[in-house]
């Protein structure tokens, strides 16, 4: 199948979690033996990537199935809404650059906002392949963490929600994001349910024994508010003589960080091995956040065998449940607290009995079987099913 991939950025150019889930599904379906022409970005000065920066990223032989073009995302203005602006822009640019070729495609595939002058253009007329947008958590329609992230929110559902109407398909999590792009006047034909993937060179055969009496616990993301954060430092504030070791990794402002011998910012690890050795001296992942997708930590954290501590948000239910975790109410610290100081008492066989869930759980999220997925589901809208 030859797939048009319109993305706003690619991991390591671009660090994300949508950017991760756009690398490994451009990767996995080369790796299958799909034509791919990807388009991506860079923003600010950084480097346009090279032949050589794409092919340590995707493999030599990915790229032979893999035509790169990466754009500079526009830069951003000052006022409120400059990103619905600038992405509005980037589209418009990305159509320019292949609007002569488009007809040589089966199907596009199109992250936030890029397909957007795509689809404007559709409706006037003009023969483009299917459009399948994805939004991956929806997350402007689900809960704000504070006055801010509420406007921002709300300056952003229009626009969405034309996008996602428009579009020939929309791409679900399932779980919660199915809920809110029903609730968006969009068919249920029209939705495709695929989770988010793993790749299979993280899944550990086993769980890490454990070394110690004290319990480990880690947070994986950047500081931003939704991620509950400000919630979890409010907890572990609580916890502080409690016995058991908290790792943080992300770029956490030092002068955001709580101070406390019993915890460690590790800072931002690019490489996977670095993150993985954290994550192997862990039992418990800990993702306190107010809106989600289906985060890739959660995936990561589960195929390194951690039990997980999350929020019933965006699609987190899909993942976890009580056989690999627990989830407490979204913005409550008291609640978080409470759950981390009843982990740090269960025995260790109670805590492994989950851990070998998640990690059982996490192999049928493999990229192999969700790019796999993928393309029977475009087939719906392609008619190759």
């Amino acid at each position: 199948m030859k797939l048009l991939i319109l993305t706003d950025g690619i991991t390591p150019f671009v660090i994300g979690g949508m950017q991760k889930h756009s690398q490994n599904l451009a990767r996995e379906l080369a790796l299958q033996g799909h034509s791919v022409t990807l388009f991506h970005c860079v923003t600010g000065n950084n480097k346009l990537p090279e032949r050589v920066d794409l092919t340590n990223v995707f493999g030599e032989k990915a790229m032979q199935n893999i035509e790169s073009i990466c754009m500079r995302f526009p830069a951003p203005s000052w006022y409120p809404g400059h990103y619905i602006k600038e992405s509005y822009i980037y589209s418009r640019m990305l159509y320019k650059r292949i609007e002569s070729r488009l007809n040589d495609f089966d199907f596009i595939y199109a992250k936030g906002f890029t397909a957007w002058h795509f689809l404007e253009q559709k409706k006037k007329g003009k023969k483009i392949p299917p459009i399948g947008v994805k939004f991956h958590g929806y997350e402007m329609f689900q809960q704000a963490a504070n006055f801010r992230l509420r406007i921002e929110s709300y300056l952003l559902r229009q626009p969405v929600q034309w996008n996602t109407r428009n579009a020939d398909a929309v791409f679900s999590y399932g779980g919660k994001i199915t809920e809110l792009i029903l609730s968006l006047g969009v068919d249920r034909s029209k939705i495709v349910e695929i989770p988010t993937g793993i790749d299979s060179s993280w899944v550990v055969q086993e769980i890490n024994p454990t070394k110690g009496d004290i319990k480990h616990f880690c947070f994986l993301g950047r500081y931003e508010r939704r991620k509950g954060i400000h919630e979890l430092h409010e907890a572990l504030q609580q916890l502080r003589e409690e016995n058991f070791h908290f790792h943080f990794i992300g770029p956490i402002p030092q002068s955001k960080q709580f101070k406390h011998r019993n915890i460690t910012y590790h800072g931002t690890l690019k490489e996977p091995a670095a993150i993985q050795s954290v994550l192997d001296s862990c039992q418990v992942l800990v993702t306190p956040s107010h809106s989600e997708g289906m985060p890739n930590v959660i995936m990561e954290g589960m195929a390194r065998g951690l039990a997980i501590l999350a929020t019933p948000v965006g699609a987190v239910q899909a993942v976890v449940d009580e056989s690999n975790g627990w989830l407490v109410t979204p913005g409550d610290a008291n609640a978080l607290a409470q759950c981390i100081q009843s982990i740090n008492h269960m025995t260790k066989v109670d805590l492994a009995e989950k851990q070998h869930a998640s990690l059982l759980r996490i192999r049928q999220f493999t990229w192999e079987e969700i790019a796999r997925l993928t393309i029977k589901q475009i087939g719906r809208f392609v008619g190759t099913d």
